[in-house]
């Protein structure tokens, strides 16, 4: 698995995102009751940037049309939005985040 550095720890807040950027590939690092997750940083419903859509209890909800993503499955947990996101390996490393494109 190739690992990528994509910010440090301290770049994302507690319950907060952040949209990066990974070999051309949207990615949003979102971290939550202290873990930190990984997913395609697009909606499935509303192609819109997820990373800035608030997050709370493990979840990511998406700014347009409120659809809320589960950040460990990707799955949607309400309307509109049906299709889940890719979800990615993420680990901290030290004062790194790090995440792998394959997806887990």
């Amino acid at each position: 698995m190739k690992w990528v550095r994509v910010c440090a720890a301290d770049d994302v807040p507690e319950e907060g995102a952040k949209g990066v950027v990974v070999d051309g590939a949207p990615v949003c690092v979102a971290r939550s009751n202290g873990a930190f997750y990984a997913v395609e940083d697009r909606c499935s419903h509303a192609d819109v940037a997820l990373s800035e859509g608030e997050v709370e209890d493990g979840t990511i909800e998406c700014w347009l049309h409120g659809s809320r993503f589960d950040l460990s499955t990707g799955r949607p947990v309400n309307l509109p939005a049906t299709q889940p996101v890719p979800v990615y390996a993420v680990k901290h490393d030290g004062d790194d985040v790090l995440v792998s494109l394959e997806e887990s």
